[in-house]
């Protein structure tokens, strides 16, 4: 298991999410900003736009998301 916060996925928050693949701690992340956009809260939806932004190209999508990626792999086992 390695732990990841929301804001080094990308989000607004402290808010951390444990997980024994990358895959499984970028669905969590997701869904976590989900509920934070039906709550309207102003710094998920601020990143929620970035992300949009960055979506539009999809080398950089890709590059972005290998780097959060490599990161989880690097970080230590819980």
């Amino acid at each position: 298991m390695k732990t990841m916060t929301c804001k080094q996925l990308g989000g607004a928050c402290d808010e951390t999410f444990s997980a024994a693949t990358f895959e499984e701690i970028a669905e969590m992340s997701k869904k976590h900003v989900m509920v934070m956009f039906q709550e309207g809260d102003e710094g998920h939806l601020k990143a929620m736009n970035q992300m949009r932004t960055l979506m539009q190209d999809p080398i950089a999508m890709h590059k972005w998301f290998e780097e959060r990626k490599r990161e989880f792999e690097t970080l230590p086992d819980e």
